[in-house]
């Protein structure tokens, strides 16, 4: 018995038995648990027999105990019909397609309750309508897209444990979705310690989880919560076509001006008013597509006086010729444009200084001066005397209506670094460039990583943009302005262009020219000094050009200066300029 045994034990070791779980409750219990987790696992799929049952039940419980209400019915079911065809409501439905099928199902079923209200739902051939109808019209319900997006979006949300684990977002759960036109959005709250940053950073590795094409998935920012964002899935790129311009949002240039719209079907508003602007991209990124939509808004406007600058021999901005006060196309021209606009410039604080004013107010009787500059980085390589006037007017233009709108296809680090310009750019709009490192160029330092990723942006017109209102990395596309509608906005405006003000006109004729400091012999340097600062511009001399008259050193210079300074010789008008 004992060797028995121990062979027994052996063999059920070697081969184990399979076990049965029986549950606690009651068999019927766990069997209808299951059932209704099917059901409501595939509830989308259900959806017209679940509506063709409660019109049943309704018609049913309606007939035995109102069974005069079926004019009620009716009345309640003309007015559901209008407001799904001409609203979309109460579903917010907004094509054409969706209505129709909305009110004629609401049609439908609201006229089978009512017979089923009167006659009882077991009037032949009531049920048969019904079974016909909820066949007929679930066809297109199982078929419609939007379903079947909603259907994978659950999936999606049941699977995100396992796919935040494997994309390295573990801890990562999606709050809620909603299907739009394009796909769909989810709200992602992340686990503490993550951030933003690592969603963006995953974004490649979230579309090969989720099975998208590249470039797919947008990550937004939740301004409320750090640990929090908005991820957009878009089944199809709403931007893929290009988008008619509408024609001229704005009459003011008090009023945002409207460049194109974003992914989400929303318009990019942008104010303008005592702002310098930025347009860079690389070549055929849409940059002149921006500008016209730019100057097509800026001619309606009554307060705004258009001066242009195209070192191109006009090539971009004279079809604009009608709506531009003045227009250069040479390197002097621009050099003489902007010296009159700083002498305006000068102007206008001067008269502000004696009325104690801050801002200038744009009117049609005083207008602002908006400056457009296509491709700025020639204008840095042919003139750049005219470099310095256009720092200027970066510098202190804003509070006197005197704004800057420079755009260049060459986002180099000569054209775009550094300087006074570029700083004081307060909107900047980022289209396709061809390297990583340009984005910072354009937009700021720190922007690639943020997820501003202009480089792959694959369509002309398409950009970023950073403004007031605008600091989350979202993809748009601008308005296509053809040449017939330039030629048709420009000769619509012309006759309603503003001119300058009296004060600004006044001080472009009686500009002084510029008079170039003397250089005195190398034995009297400190007269030399005191000539230049003496006769320096309104926003005064730099110290290299204080070096350069005087022949000393960069010490010397910065001596002297101090003590001109404590004697009231000598002030500083900004950061490293001075004069008498």
């Amino acid at each position: 018995m004992r060797a028995y045994g121990r062979r027994h034990r052996r063999w059920n070791r070697r081969n184990p038995q399979p076990l049965l779980f029986v549950p606690d409750e009651p068999l019927t219990l766990a069997a209808l648990a299951a059932v209704g987790r099917a059901l409501f696992r595939y509830r989308s799929e259900l959806a017209p027999v679940t509506a063709g049952m409660i019109l049943a039940v309704g018609g049913l419980v309606l007939h035995r105990t109102h069974p005069e209400a079926w004019p009620a019915v009716l009345t309640v079911t003309i007015v559901a019909v209008l407001a799904a065809a001409l609203r979309g409501l109460p579903w917010g439905l907004t094509r054409t397609a969706e209505r129709a099928y909305a009110a004629t199902t609401t049609a439908v079923a609201g006229s089978w309750l009512a017979a089923a209200t009167a006659l009882g739902p077991g009037r032949s051939p009531l049920l048969t309508v019904l079974v016909v109808a909820v066949i007929a019209l679930g066809i297109p319900w199982w078929g419609h897209r939007r379903r079947r997006a909603r259907v994978r979006v659950d999936r999606v949300i049941n699977a995100w444990p396992n796919l935040a684990e494997v994309i390295g977002l573990t801890g990562s759960r999606i709050m809620s979705a909603v299907v739009d036109t394009w796909g769909w959005r989810a709200r992602l709250k992340l686990r503490p310690g993550q951030s933003v940053a690592d969603v963006i950073a995953r974004v490649p590795a979230i579309e090969s989880a989720l099975g998208t094409r590249p470039g797919a998935v947008r990550v937004e920012q939740d301004p409320a919560h750090a640990g929090r964002c908005t991820m957009r899935v878009l089944a199809a790129d709403p931007h893929a076509g290009a988008i008619p311009w509408p024609g001229p949002t704005s009459r003011s240039l008090a009023d945002p001006i409207e460049l194109g719209v974003f992914e989400d079907a929303t318009p990019v508003r942008v104010p303008l008013l005592r702002r310098h602007a930025l347009i860079g991209g690389t070549t055929d990124s849409g940059k002149s597509g921006v500008l016209n939509v730019v100057l097509g808004n800026l001619a309606a406007c009554t307060d705004v006086v258009l001066w242009g600058i195209d070192l191109k021999g006009g090539m971009e901005l004279r079809p604009w010729a009608p709506c531009l006060a003045r227009l250069a196309t040479t390197p002097d021209e621009a050099a003489e444009l902007l010296a009159d606009a700083v002498a305006v410039l000068d102007a206008r604080a001067d008269a502000a200084g004696r009325d104690n004013t801050r801002v200038w107010k744009p009117t049609p009787t005083a207008p602002a001066l908006v400056i457009v500059i296509d491709e700025y980085a020639e204008l840095a390589d042919t003139a750049p005397d005219a470099v310095g006037h256009a720092e200027s007017i970066a510098r202190r233009g804003r509070a006197l209506a005197v704004d800057l709108l420079a755009a260049t296809q060459r986002p180099t680090q000569k054209a775009m670094g550094g300087g006074a310009l570029r700083s004081q750019m307060s909107v900047r709009v980022c289209l396709r460039v061809r390297e990583r490192r340009d984005v910072d160029l354009i937009l700021d330092k720190g922007m690639l990583s943020a997820g501003w990723h202009a480089h792959t942006l694959d369509a002309p017109g398409k950009f970023y943009v950073l403004a007031d209102g605008h600091n989350q990395p979202r993809r748009a596309r601008a308005y296509l302005v053809t040449d017939d509608l330039v030629r048709q906005t420009a000769a619509r405006y012309a006759d309603q262009r503003p001119d300058l003000d009296p004060l600004s006109r006044a001080a472009i004729d009686h500009q002084p020219k510029p008079i170039e400091p003397p250089r005195l012999s190398a034995d009297d340097p400190e007269q030399t000094l005191l000539m230049a600062l003496d006769q320096a511009p309104t926003d005064g001399l730099t110290v290299p050009e204080l070096i350069n008259l005087t022949g000393m050193r960069r010490t010397w210079v910065y001596d002297r200066l101090q003590a001109h300074a404590v004697a009231g010789r000598a002030r500083q008008v900004t950061r490293g300029r001075w004069r008498a």
